[in-house]
């Protein structure tokens, strides 16, 4: 190619840098040519719609500031903390009662059960392999590493893997930077590699099965932040995803506030009727609770909260 005095050349950017801001000043440099030094500067007037124009995009501006777009609906404190103690089983039965089913992700177990998980869910969908499509794939950054460099804190990384078991969908490494960059936790309806490790991190990590070849022999990552079914059930980014013992379930994002605190009453009533049943009495007019027993319920409560108080 030709170069005439004032042409523009463009390259690629430098691992590690930033989003420039009016004011930066960018220098390039050319072997054996010299450098050239820029300010940036914001334009007074649209760029004209020729050649390939910038097409900027949500997953992109992730990627280069490490903070995602937005959640639809933020936590607040006080939920928060009352779904790092509510079971799955409770919030399960929040959502059937106002019509929602299929929450709860069947068949995955954690890595550390002793550690609860509340976050937002940022999600990842990966598709079967193929030979072509994976070639030509071949030397950019693919889905998983960008899904894991986009993650925010409050975060947990979502996987769809199609309930595939022949293959790993992230190993220790990867769970490392999660953690790193302020995830709260990883799920995932296929299979973990380096499971030892994983279990090692501070981080709770659901799973289908263990299994220590890569993702390439089954898997393409290919999309990130879109709708997902993960172990059968509709995952929408932002989605409240919170993880016990049992295993994980799907709060969508407008009710999850609603739903944790009618899940905390929940859970004082049925603690009352356990131990009340634990003491001998028979089940009946306990759970569900009655009205001949509210009042008996009332002064459990009352006396429970001066102890705790």
């Amino acid at each position: 190619m030709t170069l005439e005095p004032g042409d523009v050349i463009l390259t690629g950017t430098p691992a590690g840098a930033n989003v420039v801001q009016p004011g930066d000043v960018v220098e390039v440099t050319l072997d054996g040519a010299g450098s050239v030094t820029s300010t940036v500067v914001e334009a007074g007037a649209d760029l004209k719609p020729y050649g390939a124009m910038p097409k900027p995009t949500a997953e992109a501006r992730a990627f280069a500031t490490g903070v995602n777009t937005p959640r639809p609906a933020a936590l607040s404190d006080d939920a928060r903390a009352i779904l790092h103690q509510v079971s799955t089983a409770t919030l399960t039965v929040q959502l059937d009662r106002r019509g929602i089913q299929s929450t709860f992700l069947t068949g995955l177990g954690p890595t550390r059960p002793d550690l609860r998980m509340v976050g937002y869910a940022h999600t990842l969908r990966y598709v079967a392999i193929r030979a072509d499509v994976r070639e030509a794939m071949k030397g950019s950054p693919d889905a998983q590493k960008r899904a894991v460099e986009s993650v925010s804190p409050g975060d947990v990384l979502i996987m769809e893997a199609r309930n595939e078991t022949g293959a790993g969908t992230i190993g220790d490494i990867l769970a490392a930077r999660v953690l790193a960059r302020g995830g709260t936790g990883i799920v995932t309806d296929g299979g973990v590699r380096d499971t030892p490790g994983v279990t090692e991190l501070e981080i709770p990590t659901y799973y289908r099965i263990a299994n220590g070849a890569s993702l390439w022999s089954a898997h393409i990552p290919l999309d990130l932040d879109v709708p997902i079914t993960c172990a059968g059930v509709l995952v929408m980014p932002g989605d409240v995803v919170v993880g016990d013992a049992e295993g994980v379930v799907i709060l969508p994002a407008a009710l999850a506030e609603e739903i944790a605190h009618d899940a905390y009453e929940a859970e004082q009533r049925e603690s009352f009727a356990l131990e009340r049943v634990k003491a001998g009495e028979p089940f009946r007019g306990l759970f569900p609770l009655s009205p001949e027993r509210q009042p008996d319920y009332e002064r459990w409560l009352s006396q429970r909260t001066q102890e705790q108080s």
